[in-house]
């Protein structure tokens, strides 16, 4: 994932420029200005706003005290951007800033993948000790809580419509429908895999290891390499049916 440091400076200006000099103009030019609550409001949500970005790029830990210090001296530049010297008092280049800022990105993205990944296998040896826990060659780990009937999915040209709820190995909820309709080969590959073992009417708990749910890119709400939990009832089950193709009639001659 990549961010712009033009963004970043961008965004710091905004939050930064009633931080300026006093405003200039006669009297009744100044009272065209925002009034000072109207200045607290806009800077409280720029706060926001650029909070969000941190948050969501996945910043993780950051120096607060730098931050400012970078967004004053972005707001209150010396010089003219368009002399070459400008940008010396940041001390550093726009490429050079773009580098260290896609580079602790790219740490922080591998650090979550590798400690989600190091959660996510504990949390299956754990689950593995329960009663009644299987785990499939490709190592999802699943408790069947009703067979169901014989009809199920054999493939991944199937079609199932199901009740499920989906968590985070922290237990909280990140998704569920009270009815849904998924082509197998249209889900995760833990998700296919799994409503393949029980029947239509059966009821499934399924532990999906990160690499066959959103694996390494994640999904929104989703960490990269995350362990997903699913309790899943199988409304019904609907068995691929090979299109007919219809044989073109032949041609009239003329």
């Amino acid at each position: 994932m990549k961010i712009s440091k033009l963004i970043v400076i961008a965004v710091a200006a905004a939050v930064m420029a009633s931080c300026g000099n006093a405003p200039e103009g006669s009297k009744e030019v100044r009272a065209m200005l925002p009034t000072n609550s109207e200045i607290d409001s806009t800077s409280y949500l720029l706060g926001v706003y650029f909070g969000s970005m941190i948050n969501n790029y996945g910043f993780g830990k950051l120096n607060y005290t730098q931050i400012l210090a970078g967004m004053k001296k972005a707001a209150n530049p010396k010089g003219d951007p368009q002399d070459s010297t400008y940008l010396d008092q940041f001390r550093i280049s726009p490429v050079e800033s773009d580098r260290v800022i896609n580079e602790h990105l790219r740490k922080m993205n591998e650090y979550k993948m590798a400690l989600n990944d190091e959660k996510g296998k504990a949390f299956i040896e754990g689950y593995m000790q329960g009663e009644g826990v299987q785990v499939t060659e490709s190592g999802i780990a699943y408790k069947i809580i009703e067979e169901g009937e014989m009809l199920r999915a054999t493939s991944l040209q199937d079609t199932v419509v199901v009740k499920y709820v989906g968590t985070r190995i922290d237990g909280s909820e990140f998704d569920s429908r009270d009815e849904a309709t998924f082509p197998l080969n249209g889900v995760i590959k833990g998700w296919g895999e799994g409503m393949q073992l029980v029947g239509k009417g059966g009821k499934i708990e399924l532990v999906i290891p990160g690499e066959l749910a959103y694996g390494e890119r994640g999904n929104y709400g989703i960490e990269p390499n995350s362990t997903l939990k699913f309790e899943v009832e199988i409304l019904d089950v609907k068995p691929y049916v090979e299109p007919v193709v219809e044989e073109a009639a032949p041609a009239k001659k003329k």
